[in-house]
Protein backbone atom coordinates (compact mmCIF):
# COMPACT_ATOMS: atom_id res chain seq x y z
CA UNK A 1 0.00 0.00 0.00
CA UNK A 2 1.65 3.25 -1.32
CA UNK A 3 0.07 6.66 -0.02
CA UNK A 4 0.69 10.56 -0.33
CA UNK A 5 -0.47 12.77 2.38
CA UNK A 6 -1.15 15.85 0.28
CA UNK A 7 -1.20 18.25 3.59
CA UNK A 8 1.74 17.66 6.17
CA UNK A 9 2.79 21.01 8.11
CA UNK A 10 6.56 19.54 8.73
CA UNK A 11 7.94 22.61 8.95
CA UNK A 12 6.44 23.19 11.99
CA UNK A 13 8.86 23.24 15.07
CA UNK A 14 7.12 20.19 17.40
CA UNK A 15 9.10 18.37 14.61
CA UNK A 16 12.37 20.16 14.95
CA UNK A 17 13.60 17.45 17.12
CA UNK A 18 13.07 14.27 15.43
CA UNK A 19 12.29 15.56 11.30
CA UNK A 20 13.96 12.47 10.02
CA UNK A 21 12.50 10.22 12.58
CA UNK A 22 8.93 11.38 11.62
CA UNK A 23 9.98 10.45 7.82
CA UNK A 24 11.71 7.09 8.31
CA UNK A 25 8.36 6.20 10.32
CA UNK A 26 5.78 7.77 7.29
CA UNK A 27 8.42 5.67 4.66
CA UNK A 28 7.87 2.51 7.00
CA UNK A 29 3.82 3.01 7.14
CA UNK A 30 3.68 3.19 3.00
CA UNK A 31 3.87 6.87 2.55
CA UNK A 32 5.96 7.07 -0.24
CA UNK A 33 5.08 10.73 -1.36
CA UNK A 34 4.36 14.14 1.05
CA UNK A 35 2.91 17.52 -0.05
CA UNK A 36 4.49 19.90 2.78
CA UNK A 37 1.99 22.58 3.45
CA UNK A 38 3.66 25.95 2.55
CA UNK A 39 1.34 28.87 4.43
CA UNK A 40 2.58 31.81 5.58
CA UNK A 41 5.97 34.11 4.16
CA UNK A 42 7.92 32.05 6.62
CA UNK A 43 7.04 29.00 6.52
CA UNK A 44 6.32 28.54 2.73
CA UNK A 45 10.34 28.98 2.13
CA UNK A 46 10.95 26.06 4.82
CA UNK A 47 8.57 24.13 2.43
CA UNK A 48 10.32 23.85 -0.23
CA UNK A 49 13.81 23.97 1.36
CA UNK A 50 12.61 20.97 3.02
CA UNK A 51 11.25 19.18 -0.14
CA UNK A 52 14.55 19.90 -1.98
CA UNK A 53 16.23 18.15 0.55
CA UNK A 54 14.17 15.05 -0.22
CA UNK A 55 14.03 15.14 -4.07
CA UNK A 56 11.00 12.70 -5.48
CA UNK A 57 9.38 11.87 -2.13
CA UNK A 58 8.77 15.76 -0.95
CA UNK A 59 7.06 18.50 -2.64
CA UNK A 60 5.53 21.69 -1.17
CA UNK A 61 3.13 24.67 -1.33
CA UNK A 62 3.36 28.11 -1.01
CA UNK A 63 1.42 30.47 0.18
CA UNK A 64 -0.51 32.68 2.90
CA UNK A 65 -3.12 30.73 5.15
CA UNK A 66 -5.84 33.28 5.54
CA UNK A 67 -4.87 33.47 9.64
CA UNK A 68 -1.48 35.09 7.87
CA UNK A 69 -3.72 37.41 5.43
CA UNK A 70 -2.27 40.64 7.62
CA UNK A 71 1.29 39.71 6.12
CA UNK A 72 0.09 39.49 2.29
CA UNK A 73 1.95 42.86 0.71
CA UNK A 74 3.54 43.79 -2.55
CA UNK A 75 6.60 42.04 -1.34
CA UNK A 76 5.15 38.83 -0.03
CA UNK A 77 3.36 38.32 -3.65
CA UNK A 78 6.72 38.38 -5.42
CA UNK A 79 8.09 35.83 -2.57
CA UNK A 80 5.00 33.93 -3.09
CA UNK A 81 5.77 34.05 -7.20
CA UNK A 82 9.44 33.25 -6.95
CA UNK A 83 8.60 30.40 -4.85
CA UNK A 84 6.18 28.42 -7.31
CA UNK A 85 8.55 29.14 -10.07
CA UNK A 86 10.68 26.09 -8.03
CA UNK A 87 9.35 22.34 -9.80
CA UNK A 88 9.42 21.28 -6.18
CA UNK A 89 6.48 23.49 -5.25
CA UNK A 90 3.31 21.49 -6.51
CA UNK A 91 0.46 23.85 -5.55
CA UNK A 92 -0.48 27.79 -4.95
CA UNK A 93 -1.41 27.77 -1.16
CA UNK A 94 -2.47 27.27 1.74
CA UNK A 95 -5.14 30.10 0.91
CA UNK A 96 -8.57 30.95 1.23
CA UNK A 97 -11.18 31.73 3.89
CA UNK A 98 -11.52 31.72 7.13
CA UNK A 99 -14.69 33.52 9.44
CA UNK A 100 -14.33 30.63 12.35
CA UNK A 101 -11.44 32.07 13.90
CA UNK A 102 -11.15 35.73 12.48
CA UNK A 103 -7.26 35.74 12.80
CA UNK A 104 -6.70 38.17 10.32
CA UNK A 105 -9.36 41.18 8.72
CA UNK A 106 -12.00 39.46 6.75
CA UNK A 107 -11.43 42.35 3.98
CA UNK A 108 -7.73 41.33 3.96
CA UNK A 109 -8.42 38.00 4.01
CA UNK A 110 -10.21 38.29 0.45
CA UNK A 111 -7.46 40.28 -0.67
CA UNK A 112 -4.61 38.07 0.23
CA UNK A 113 -7.00 35.22 -1.70
CA UNK A 114 -7.69 37.25 -4.62
CA UNK A 115 -3.87 37.41 -5.29
CA UNK A 116 -3.19 34.39 -4.61
CA UNK A 117 -6.25 33.26 -6.93
CA UNK A 118 -4.39 35.42 -9.60
CA UNK A 119 -0.95 33.64 -9.15
CA UNK A 120 -2.81 30.22 -9.84
CA UNK A 121 -4.12 31.60 -13.11
CA UNK A 122 -0.27 32.74 -13.84
CA UNK A 123 1.24 29.89 -13.22
CA UNK A 124 -1.19 27.31 -13.98
CA UNK A 125 -0.76 25.76 -10.64
CA UNK A 126 -3.40 23.52 -8.93
CA UNK A 127 -4.89 25.57 -6.16
CA UNK A 128 -4.72 24.01 -2.07
CA UNK A 129 -7.67 26.16 -0.74
CA UNK A 130 -8.70 26.85 2.97
CA UNK A 131 -12.54 27.42 3.89
CA UNK A 132 -14.04 27.64 7.22
CA UNK A 133 -16.72 29.56 8.19
CA UNK A 134 -16.64 31.40 4.73
CA UNK A 135 -18.66 28.86 2.08
CA UNK A 136 -20.58 31.93 0.65
CA UNK A 137 -17.57 34.67 0.09
CA UNK A 138 -15.60 31.66 -0.92
CA UNK A 139 -17.44 30.76 -3.59
CA UNK A 140 -17.87 34.11 -4.65
CA UNK A 141 -14.27 34.74 -5.00
CA UNK A 142 -14.03 31.55 -6.88
CA UNK A 143 -16.61 32.35 -9.14
CA UNK A 144 -14.74 35.73 -10.55
CA UNK A 145 -11.78 33.31 -11.84
CA UNK A 146 -13.70 30.59 -13.32
CA UNK A 147 -12.19 29.57 -16.60
CA UNK A 148 -8.96 31.06 -15.36
CA UNK A 149 -7.61 28.45 -12.92
CA UNK A 150 -6.92 24.94 -13.27
CA UNK A 151 -7.33 22.05 -10.41
CA UNK A 152 -8.34 22.96 -6.95
CA UNK A 153 -8.55 20.82 -3.71
CA UNK A 154 -10.28 21.86 -0.86
CA UNK A 155 -8.05 20.72 1.86
CA UNK A 156 -9.03 19.17 5.15
CA UNK A 157 -12.81 19.41 4.27
CA UNK A 158 -15.14 19.28 7.43
CA UNK A 159 -18.26 20.95 5.84
CA UNK A 160 -21.75 20.13 5.05
CA UNK A 161 -23.55 18.43 2.52
CA UNK A 162 -24.69 22.03 0.87
CA UNK A 163 -20.86 22.68 0.52
CA UNK A 164 -19.34 19.48 -0.67
CA UNK A 165 -22.22 18.99 -3.32
CA UNK A 166 -21.06 22.85 -4.52
CA UNK A 167 -17.16 21.97 -4.32
CA UNK A 168 -18.20 18.68 -6.62
CA UNK A 169 -20.27 20.80 -9.18
CA UNK A 170 -17.32 22.33 -9.81
CA UNK A 171 -14.95 19.33 -10.66
CA UNK A 172 -12.60 20.54 -7.22
CA UNK A 173 -11.22 17.82 -5.58
CA UNK A 174 -11.74 16.88 -1.26
CA UNK A 175 -9.09 16.26 0.95
CA UNK A 176 -10.40 13.89 3.70
CA UNK A 177 -8.32 14.04 7.54
CA UNK A 178 -8.57 12.48 10.54
CA UNK A 179 -11.64 15.03 11.34
CA UNK A 180 -13.73 11.98 9.68
CA UNK A 181 -12.21 9.70 12.86
CA UNK A 182 -13.75 12.64 15.71
CA UNK A 183 -16.87 11.24 16.81
CA UNK A 184 -17.58 14.86 18.28
CA UNK A 185 -17.19 17.11 15.52
CA UNK A 186 -16.74 14.66 12.26
CA UNK A 187 -19.68 12.06 12.39
CA UNK A 188 -21.64 13.79 9.53
CA UNK A 189 -18.38 13.37 7.38
CA UNK A 190 -18.48 9.62 7.68
CA UNK A 191 -22.12 9.98 5.88
CA UNK A 192 -21.12 12.49 3.15
CA UNK A 193 -17.57 10.82 1.68
CA UNK A 194 -19.55 8.08 -0.05
CA UNK A 195 -20.41 11.01 -2.28
CA UNK A 196 -16.91 11.73 -3.35
CA UNK A 197 -15.85 10.34 -6.58
CA UNK A 198 -12.66 8.43 -6.46
CA UNK A 199 -11.45 10.87 -9.22
CA UNK A 200 -12.10 13.70 -6.72
CA UNK A 201 -10.90 11.98 -3.10
CA UNK A 202 -7.06 12.62 -1.97
CA UNK A 203 -6.30 11.92 1.65
CA UNK A 204 -4.01 14.10 4.46
CA UNK A 205 -3.11 14.28 8.13
CA UNK A 206 -2.51 17.69 8.32
CA UNK A 207 0.36 17.12 11.05
CA UNK A 208 0.83 17.89 13.44
CA UNK A 209 -3.46 19.16 14.02
CA UNK A 210 -6.02 16.73 13.77
CA UNK A 211 -4.62 13.17 15.46
CA UNK A 212 -7.41 10.62 14.75
CA UNK A 213 -9.16 10.09 17.95
CA UNK A 214 -9.87 6.76 16.77
CA UNK A 215 -6.14 5.99 16.83
CA UNK A 216 -5.05 3.09 19.79
CA UNK A 217 -2.62 3.62 21.52
CA UNK A 218 -2.73 7.86 21.01
CA UNK A 219 0.95 8.81 21.13
CA UNK A 220 1.42 10.59 24.76
CA UNK A 221 2.11 13.74 22.62
CA UNK A 222 -1.07 14.12 20.88
CA UNK A 223 1.14 15.08 18.08
CA UNK A 224 0.28 13.97 14.68
CA UNK A 225 2.16 12.78 12.03
CA UNK A 226 1.99 11.26 8.61
CA UNK A 227 2.80 7.85 9.39
CA UNK A 228 -1.13 7.60 11.02
CA UNK A 229 -2.68 8.07 7.20
CA UNK A 230 -2.68 4.49 7.19
CA UNK A 231 -5.72 4.81 10.18
CA UNK A 232 -7.16 7.98 8.17
CA UNK A 233 -7.41 5.38 4.97
CA UNK A 234 -8.96 2.50 6.72
CA UNK A 235 -11.69 4.78 8.47
CA UNK A 236 -12.09 6.12 5.05
CA UNK A 237 -12.47 3.19 3.07
CA UNK A 238 -14.93 1.61 5.67
CA UNK A 239 -17.24 4.80 5.41
CA UNK A 240 -17.32 4.38 1.07
CA UNK A 241 -17.95 0.95 1.66
CA UNK A 242 -14.63 0.03 -0.16
CA UNK A 243 -11.61 -2.28 0.03
CA UNK A 244 -8.48 -0.46 2.01
CA UNK A 245 -6.16 -1.44 -0.81
CA UNK A 246 -8.63 0.15 -3.48
CA UNK A 247 -9.15 3.61 -1.24
CA UNK A 248 -5.47 3.44 -1.43
CA UNK A 249 -4.93 2.95 -4.77
CA UNK A 250 -7.51 5.13 -6.01
CA UNK A 251 -6.40 8.37 -3.86
CA UNK A 252 -2.74 7.76 -4.58
CA UNK A 253 -3.85 7.96 -8.06
CA UNK A 254 -5.65 11.05 -7.68
CA UNK A 255 -2.72 12.79 -5.65
CA UNK A 256 -0.37 12.05 -8.88
CA UNK A 257 -2.48 13.21 -11.14
CA UNK A 258 -3.76 16.29 -9.89
CA UNK A 259 -0.10 17.11 -8.52
CA UNK A 260 2.15 16.44 -11.31
CA UNK A 261 4.17 13.84 -9.39
CA UNK A 262 5.35 11.58 -11.99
Amino acid sequence: MQLIDIGANLTHDSFDRDRDAVLQRARDAGVAKLVITGASREHSPKALALAQQHPGILYSTAGVHPHHAVEYTEECDAEMRALLAHPEVVAVGECGLDYFRDFSPRPAQRKAFERQLQIAVDTGKPLFLHQRDAHDDFIAIMKDFEGRIGAAVVHCFTGERRELFDYLDRDWHIGITGWLCDERRGQHLRELVPNIPAHRLMIETDAPYLLPRTLKPSPKDRRNEPAFLPHIVQELARDRGEDVAETAATTTATATAFFGLG
